[in-house]
């Protein structure tokens, strides 16, 4: 019988690639824009616990040390291509600390 593919991800914090369901999926929903294509809203970022939203993810282990490790670094500004307000990573810190 023909064995399933294991998807694998890498931890923007610690760098290593880990099976997805070990990992948190942050996302970055699309950004808003009018019928010029002129950005009305920058897209929310957020944690993606079940793996489904729509948007540009990235991925972190469940320790808050790896997200602290990627916002040292700046991984998650760079897999977004955008700023992230200091608030994002207190409540991203915050739902990790609670769920994972």
């Amino acid at each position: 019988m023909h064995q399933k593919k294991i998807p694998m991800r890498k931890c923007t914090g610690c760098n290593e690639m880990k099976e997805k369901k070990q990992l948190v999926r942050v996302v970055k929903a699309p950004d808003k824009t009018d019928e010029n294509g002129e950005i009305i809203e920058k897209g929310e970022i957020s944690i993606d616990l079940k793996g489904k939203k729509s948007g540009r993810g990235a991925y972190v282990c469940r320790n808050v040390e790896c997200l602290k490790a990627a916002r040292k670094a700046r991984r998650l500004e760079r897999a977004f291509s955008c700023k992230i307000p200091d608030e994002v990573y207190e409540q991203l810190e915050r739902e990790l600390e609670e769920n994972g």
